[in-house]
Formats: C-alpha cells, structure tokens, sequence
C-alpha cells in the first residue's frame, strides 16, 4: 500500500510539473509524455499477447507509436495552420495506411528469410502451420499492438491540442482551453479508480464482474462515480471563475459538463474491465512491475485508453 500511495503522490507531480511547462512553455511536453507512455504500454502489450502464445514482432510494437505521434503532431499542425479540422480525419487515415504499409513490408521481408522464420518456429515449437501462415499471424497481433494500446491511446495528442484546433467554440478564446480539456481526460479515471477503490473498500457488497475483476464492486463503481462528479463540479467552478473562462457559464453549462464526465466514468470503468480480461486470459496478475504498487504501465492507463478518444469526440461535438 505504502508503494502504491508513494507512487500515485509521485505521478500526480509529474503530471503537475506538466501542466506548469504546457501553461508556461509548451505544449510538446506532453506530447513526448504521452509517446513514451504509449511506446512503454505497447511493449507490455506484445509480450503480453505473447505469452498466449500469440507471437508478434516486438521491436515494430516498440517503435510504431513514435510514428503515430509524429502523423498526429504533423495532423495537427496542418488543421491549425490551414484553418481545416478535417485534419484530424486524416491522421486517422495515415495511421491505419502506416499500420498497412509496415506490416506489409514487413510480411514481405520476413517471407524473404524464410531460413530465420522456420528456425523461431522450431524454437517456438509451433507445428503444423506453414510459413505464411505463421507470419501472417504475427502481423495480425502486431496490428492488434498497433492499436491497442498506441493508436486509442495517442488520440491524448489531439486532446493536448484542442486548443490549437480550428472548432468553432474556440477560435476566439483569449485562453487555452485545452489546459482545462486535458484535465478533465486525466482527472475522470484517476479520480474514479481512487475512490471506487476506497468506497468498495469501507462498504463492500456484490461484485461488478466477479469472473473478470474479482476487486471491483457494484458500490465502489457507484461510489467512484459520485464522487468523479462532484469533484469534476469543483474543476468547473474553478475554470469558470478565472477570468478568460467565464464564457463556461453560458457556453458550456456544468449540467453539460457532468454528462459528459458521468459517460467518462463508465468509459474508463470499461477501459479498465477490458484490460481485466486481457491479463486473465493471459494468466497474469499485472502487466509488469514499473511502477511499483500499480503493476505495469498498461495497468496504470488501461482506463485512458478508451477515454482519450472519447474525450477528443465529446469536446469536438460541443465545439462545433
């Protein structure tokens, strides 16, 4: 316990020291934050996948992400420059022909060494499947990487940048709105983890899925919940008393906002339920050990996973 509390004091600083440099300095803080996050999670994805015995290309997984953040800063910087959203659209698109064009050449080149292939299937013990059909598998759960964690994830650089986007809400403003956009992505799942862990913890009661997350409890969700709400009230309230965000009182009222963060809440409860069925398929506990009383790095972002883009659409529908 004593781990996990020093831990999550330590991340909470991190993250702070990241908003004061996004405020003062720059946004791209972030956004190597979040490639070295995502190129972390999709290794320990990878190997998760491998040991289902689903083999992938491990190296590839490492470094796609890095490709992906560079199509959605180069997306970006396009959409804000050329006064065109529709950017965002095509970065969706460069991603999914990057993931294509790879793993084609990579299914190409690995035909190509057909010697080397045949030698990992004798070490892997694999038996009855050809060749092709053993590489082609390999890039389908290195595409399964590309996706799961890095591309949902990543979508945490739009979210950075929805201040520099061309939505019509915020064109005009004379603050960064996106300060307050990427608060709330980070805040929902930390704060309803928190307190559905405290709350399931003090009342108990029937669990939420028993035979996936044997933890999570009915009256912790319910209780995380609340509390996300009334402490995401308070960041409004906040927000929209400084001055350059009091359009927030009429532009975007906080009834609007808790819809928003209550679906936020339910995202992040799937995101973390759907890595819950990853790991006991997988028959692991955590996906590893780099942060000590949270397990690995996918462990601690499974729910932002899933609400970075929902967090990205539900702001960009309100922009429009």
């Amino acid at each position: 316990m004593k781990k996990r509390v020093f831990s999550s004091v330590l991340i909470v600083l991190i993250l702070a020291i990241l908003f004061v440099l996004k405020i003062f300095v720059s946004d791209y803080f972030f956004d190597v934050f979040f490639g070295v996050i995502a190129c972390i999670a999709a290794f320990e994805m990878s190997r998760l996948l491998s040991k289902t015995k689903r083999y992938n290309f491990q190296v590839l997984s490492v470094i796609f992400p890095a490709l992906i953040l560079a199509s959605h800063l180069l997306c970006v910087s396009f959409a804000s420059t050329q006064g065109d959203i529709y950017w965002i659209l095509w970065a969706i698109l460069i991603d999914f022909a990057l993931m294509l064009v790879v793993l084609g050449g990579t299914y190409l080149i690995q035909l190509m060494r057909r010697k080397k292939v045949l030698e990992e299937m004798t070490t892997r013990e694999v038996k009855n499947m050809s060749v092709y059909k053993f590489t082609f598998k390999k890039c389908l759960n290195t595409l399964l990487v590309f996706v799961y964690p890095a591309f949902f994830f990543l979508f945490m650089i739009f979210v950075n940048h929805m201040g520099d986007l061309p939505l019509a809400k915020f064109t005009d403003l004379s603050v960064d709105f996106s300060i307050f956009i990427l608060m709330t992505a980070i805040l929902i799942p930390m704060f309803s983890d928190t307190f559905a862990m405290l709350t399931g913890s003090l009342i108990g009661g029937k669990k939420l899925c028993p035979r996936i997350s044997p933890g999570k409890t009915i009256s912790g969700t319910v209780g995380g919940a609340v509390w996300t709400l009334l402490l995401m009230s308070a960041i409004w309230l906040i927000f929209a008393n400084i001055n350059g965000y009091d359009f927030m009182w009429s532009s975007f009222p906080i009834w609007a906002y808790l819809i928003i963060v209550l679906i936020g809440v339910g995202v992040a409860v799937m995101g973390d339920l759907f890595e819950s069925i990853l790991k006991r398929h997988s028959g692991v506990k955590d996906t590893g050990r780099l942060i000590p009383g949270h397990g690995g790095m996918l462990d601690r972002i499974d729910s932002y996973i899933f609400i970075a883009p929902y967090i990205m659409l539900a702001f960009w529908i309100f922009a429009l």
